[in-house]
């Protein structure tokens, strides 16, 4: 699920030719436009999602794909392997996670941006009742470093039983302390519609250094519920959303 971090959609591609002046020289044309479209590819020592472990505590490998118009709109999808629908109790065949989304960005005020969407989380072949297929519609404001964004669901919420119309609202910052490296603090609650003992707040502090054409990053995650555990098996159960360093190494072309 991607921030969800517990993956939606594909693209097309248009350009321009650049426009050259009659009487300048060769040398003086103007630069390629930049692609609107972006394909990402990363690896991670865990997945978490909304601060809970999507991959049991065990490393995965993650990638997507953008189209961003001029005019504001965008589409992508973005997929994960995935542990915790295979695991115990669930045991419902998915290792794989697929988020489709589709969205709109503009700027309502000087320096206030406005970012609405859908987002779909797909997880092929899973067997679970209700479905842990998921979909959220999205609002999230951005001012300087800041932003604020609330998920609703409009489907039960990751398997959850009668848990349409659960919500997530998180806040989070990005500062740039040197160049190319980046920190970011976050802190976001989850509420599972009628299931207060599922609920919970999670929080995380994030490292990112751009070197060499990659993007390296560190960052604390946890939560304050202890109502999310996952294994192999009933006897190897495992703290899904215990505080832990998430180490990961990206690359974006």
């Amino acid at each position: 699920m991607k921030s969800v971090s517990v993956l939606f959609a594909l693209a097309l591609v248009a350009g321009a030719m650049p426009v050259y002046a009659e009487e300048a020289p060769a040398a003086a044309a103007e630069a390629a436009p930049v692609s609107p479209l972006s394909f990402n590819v990363s690896v991670t020592n865990e997945y978490r999602y909304r601060g809970i472990s999507q991959s049991r505590l065990d490393p995965a490998l993650q990638g997507g794909v953008d189209y961003a118009a001029e005019s504001g709109f965008y589409i992508g999808a973005w997929g994960s392997t995935i542990k915790w629908i295979k695991d115990a109790p669930y045991n419902g065949g998915a290792n794989v996670e697929i988020d489709l989304y589709g969205g709109y960005k503009t700027e309502v005020a000087k320096g206030l941006t406005l970012d609405v969407g859908v987002l779909n989380y797909v997880y092929p072949s899973n067997d679970l009742n209700p479905s842990a297929n998921t979909t959220e519609l999205y609002a999230a404001l951005t001012f300087g470093p800041v932003t604020a964004k609330y998920s609703h669901s409009v489907t039960d919420l990751f398997g959850n039983v009668d848990s349409k119309g659960s919500g997530y609202l998180d806040v989070s910052a990005t500062f740039e302390v040197a160049e190319g490296l980046t920190v970011t603090p976050h802190i976001g609650y989850q509420k599972v519609a009628h299931n207060s003992a599922a609920s919970y707040t999670d929080y995380s502090l994030t490292v990112n250094k751009d070197y060499a054409g990659l993007t390296f990053g560190a960052a604390v995650i946890g939560t304050d519920s202890d109502a999310y555990y996952g294994g192999s098996s009933l006897t190897s159960m495992k703290n899904l959303g215990k505080t832990g360093l998430v180490v990961s190494v990206k690359k974006t072309f």
